[in-house]
């Protein structure tokens, strides 16, 4: 792939962290983006999701200090999905590095992002190598992506993260399509095919509580096996006629005699189990194609430096008046 101009030169970043609860990690992170990137043309964007422990004290203290960091504060807990939405929406430099705020990725790593996007792609996402990480979320992601890639046929990057660089307008692009289920990694591919994925650095999370558990794969997984293929509603209909058929016979069985009661009363309790998972496709998907409909927004802001850039329509802020900050051009003049 012809490296193009914009991406032989990437040295403007916004660097995006979504933060959840992480009041014992959120200077960490700051200092060790702003050691290692500290070269670049950055602007760092923390996007607090409802947090209740003091993490936007902390986030409030670092942009005060640091003209390049800014700040989203939301009326609730929206989710990861929403969180990072918001930081892809507002940034202002032409790529976009996802940075979660546990510390998992080291920020040195983002520099192997660069290197591959400078190949000529607009997406790059990390790949764990050695990952640091609970047995049981290692085997829920290697089953996840067999079932999304292998079974289902979902073109997602192979073994992608949320750890990625990405060309903002494209970030942007992804974020504000309307769709009933929002998933970056199986939306970019629907948008370009500049995309690859590289080996990264990974190690153990030091601090806090993770708040990736079994509910929220789960939940995740779901919204991506409806929402991007039409295999699972096609084979829960293939179920659906084939146990339409099953009971006629049982009905013709039990009416002639053929069938006694034992082997009545097990196959129609195979039937119900049978219907059951039929009926659950089929309300997760309806469910689903209501979720594209009109409905309220991701995310509402209480709290940002950004006011002068944020969409009106997606604040709801509080009344403490908020004095304006210089921007890094003033303060270097």
């Amino acid at each position: 792939m012809e490296p193009d101009a914009e991406c032989a030169d990437i040295t403007s970043v916004t660097v995006v962290i979504p933060c959840y609860n992480e009041v014992d990690n959120v200077r960490a992170s700051y200092e060790e983006i702003v050691d290692e990137l500290g070269d670049l043309d950055l602007e760092v964007i923390y996007v607090d999701d409802g947090s209740t422990d003091g993490t936007l004290n902390i986030i409030r203290g670092l942009a005060e200090q640091d003209p390049r960091v800014d700040f989203i504060s939301f009326t609730r807990n929206f989710g990861f999905e929403a969180a990072f939405s918001a930081g892809y929406r507002y940034a202002e430099r032409p790529w976009v590095l996802h940075v979660d705020a546990d510390q998992q990725f080291p920020a040195a790593e983002a520099r192997v992002l660069i290197a591959e996007a400078r190949q000529g792609y607009d997406a790059v996402f990390g790949v764990r190598t050695n990952r640091q990480d609970p047995l049981l979320r290692r085997w829920g992601t290697a089953v996840f992506h067999y079932l999304a890639q292998r079974v289902l046929k979902v073109e997602i990057p192979r073994g992608a993260t949320a750890f990625r660089l990405v060309r903002t307008d494209l970030a942007r692009r992804v974020v504000d399509l309307e769709i009933g289920t929002p998933y970056f990694m199986a939306t970019v591919p629907q948008l370009t095919s500049r995309y690859t994925t590289v080996a990264v650095g990974h190690r153990a999370r030091e601090r806090g509580e993770s708040k990736v558990g079994f509910r929220f794969l789960a939940s995740h997984a779901v919204e991506l096996f409806v929402g991007f293929t039409r295999r699972l509603p096609g084979v829960a209909a293939g179920l659906a006629l084939g146990t339409a058929a099953l009971c006629g016979v049982l009905a013709i069985g039990a009416a002639t005699g053929l069938l006694g009661v034992a082997a009545t009363a097990t196959a129609l309790f195979a039937v119900l189990a049978v219907i059951t998972a039929v009926l659950a496709v089929g309300v997760r998907y309806l469910v689903t194609v209501g979720a594209g409909q009109p409905r309220p927004r991701r995310f509402y802001i209480r709290e940002t430096s950004l006011r002068d850039r944020v969409d009106p329509a997606d604040l709801l802020l509080d009344e403490r008046p908020t004095a304006p900050r210089p921007r890094r051009a003033e303060v270097a003049s």
